[in-house]
């Protein structure tokens, strides 16, 4: 700072005191200065050496009023704000000088420029509010406020290099946030994508398994491609003995439907299945309907297969045909022509004709159903049966009541356990199930001795029955059939006490045809001579009876009652 501005500098010649004084420092420590205002001559103080105010010290008072001079400016501005910065009022930092003198002896107020460092960018001068009554500015200030102006331009005009760059920040911002959106709708999008996919394999597998046409499910029989167990799946099983009144012979099937696996099945029975009885006697399943009856069979059955039989319908033939006519006829494929039983002219049309999708009337189904041609098997005429039952169930109501309705209209009289309402509701599952193409017909293979083979066990009795195979154990006991050549017939009972307690399995072998004088002993496989001779010994016949020839099926070793045959002579 120069010394010129510190206090005490500029005193007037009269003595007075310093027409400057410092009121503050602006930001950068520069002293900034204040006007004193003058005095007044007609305001005069009170000095007690009587001296008057505004004269020189040590004067000599003369009693006329003299003029104060103005105070001394070095700038040649009398009465003006001093202005360290120079003539003019010019204020580099952006603030105007007050020019004139304050009216009466009221203070000026002090501008405190806002200034800035030699580095800072320049700010626009803010002026004072102007008071009413302020004079007005010296000659000069209005070119120095427009150079003011000029020099702080750029702050209020708008720079366009500025707004471009601010526009390429917002286009860039904007680009950026576009980016960023397409890349959320594209996450969304593939992540939609994936549940939608993820439903349509999940139901389509969901519906192959409730099909079952998945790899290793796709049989209802296959036990390695279910979830549950064989064994372990629920079923009802009822038995079917179809009574032919016309020829008094039986047909039997297994109607059974799998509430696990959705589908239903019709197992056809052979009617030389070995059965064994309470007593421990080896019969055949047709000799078993017709001597124990629906109870006692459907025991045996369940011994044999191990299954549960919930209960059984006999169906004689004229029911098979009331129903067939019930449900409006069936349509099936038929293997062969068959005759109108009540025609006994030869050559005459065939009731039934072979071909597909044959369309059969009662009498008709009840025909086909029982036929057995030249040189066929019992099996052939069985299947035919199977065909008639899964084309009734194809046209029956799947509605339990209106089977119901069906079953009551046949006016049957049903072996208990069974109603009228369960075999109604049992049916109505099971034509659901053949009208989807989910019921099948499969026979139960077995031996030339009745008995079942391992690959039957497997096959049928555990996958589509949930049992296990129980056929009577040729290693634990030798079948022995026994057929009455004695004339008497109590001769057959007591034959059959006596090899039961000998530790054989008795085969009831009928009544042969005329009385045999000699009894035989016979057996087929050498294996079974020992048997035969040990079974010799236990009924009292002599060693000679014991022959080698054909032995009836499902039996060991075949004896035939002569009248030599003496009951206890063992």
């Amino acid at each position: 700072m120069n010394d010129r501005y510190e206090a005490g500098y500029g005193d007037d010649q009269y003595g007075g005191e310093d027409q400057y004084e410092i009121v503050g420092y602006d930001d950068y420590g520069r002293p900034v200065y204040q006007q004193v205002p003058s005095r007044s001559p007609q305001q005069q103080t009170y000095d007690p050496y009587g001296q008057r105010q505004g004269y020189p010290q040590g004067g000599y008072d003369t009693g006329q009023q003299q003029p104060i001079p103005p105070a001394y400016d070095p700038y040649g501005q009398q009465g003006a704000p001093y202005d360290p910065y120079g003539a003019g009022g010019h204020d580099p930092y952006g603030q105007a000088a007050a020019g004139g003198q304050q009216p009466g002896g009221t203070e000026q107020t002090a501008y405190i420029p806002q200034q800035s460092g030699p580095d800072a960018r320049p700010q626009q001068r803010s002026r004072a509010p102007e008071e009413p009554d302020a004079p007005a500015p010296p000659a000069g200030s209005e070119r120095q406020e427009a150079g003011d102006e000029e020099q702080f331009a750029f702050v209020e005009e708008p720079d366009g290099e500025s707004e471009d760059v601010i526009d390429w920040l917002k286009f860039t911002e904007n680009r950026t946030e576009r980016r960023e959106e397409a890349r959320r709708r594209a996450r969304g999008r593939i992540i939609a994508l994936g549940v939608v996919l993820a439903l349509v394999v999940t139901g389509g597998v969901g519906y192959l398994w409730y099909a079952g046409k998945l790899p290793g499910v796709s049989s209802p029989g296959s036990a390695t491609g279910t979830t549950v167990a064989a064994g372990a799946q629920k079923r009802d099983v009822i038995v079917v003995h179809l009574h032919n009144t016309g020829k008094r012979d039986t047909s039997t099937v297994l109607l059974v439907d799998n509430a696990t696996t959705k589908r239903g099945t019709t197992v056809l029975l052979p009617n030389s299945l070995a059965l064994t009885d309470d007593s421990g006697t080896t019969t055949t399943l047709a000799k078993s309907v017709d001597d124990d009856g629906s109870s006692g069979t459907r025991d045996q059955l369940d011994t044999v297969l191990g299954t549960d039989i919930q209960g059984t319908w006999r169906l004689d033939t004229p029911y098979l045909q009331n129903l067939v006519e019930l449900v409006g006829n069936i349509e099936i494929d038929t293997d062969t022509d068959v005759p109108d039983p009540d025609t006994k002219k030869k050559g005459s049309a065939p009731l039934v004709h072979q071909g597909k999708a044959q369309t059969l009337s009662g009498k008709m189904a009840v025909a086909y159903a029982t036929y057995r041609g030249p040189g066929e098997t019992e099996n052939a005429q069985l299947a035919r049966f199977g065909q008639v039952m899964q084309g009734a169930l194809r046209k029956l109501s799947s509605d339990p009541s209106a089977a119901t309705t069906t079953v009551q209209t046949l006016a049957q009289i049903l072996d208990p356990p069974l109603t009228d309402k369960d075999l109604g509701t049992f049916l109505a599952k099971l034509a659901d199930l053949a009208k989807g193409g989910k019921y099948r017909t499969v026979p139960l293979p077995v031996q030339t001795d009745g008995t079942l083979t391992a690959g039957t066990s497997d096959s049928v009795v555990k996958d589509v029955l949930g049992g296990t195979a129980k056929s009577p154990d040729a290693g634990s006991a030798v079948r022995v059939a026994v057929q009455n050549a004695t004339g008497a017939k109590d001769d057959t009972e007591k034959a059959r006490v006596t090899l039961l307690g000998g530790g054989f399995g008795f085969i009831e072998g009928g009544t042969a045809s005329g009385a045999e004088s000699a009894s035989e002993v016979v057996y087929s496989d050498a294996a079974d001579k020992q048997n035969a001779v040990e079974v010799a010994k236990t009924l009292g016949l002599p060693a000679g009876s014991v022959t080698k020839g054909a032995v009836s099926s499902g039996a060991d070793v075949l004896v035939v009652l002569g009248q030599d045959y003496r009951p206890g002579a063992s």
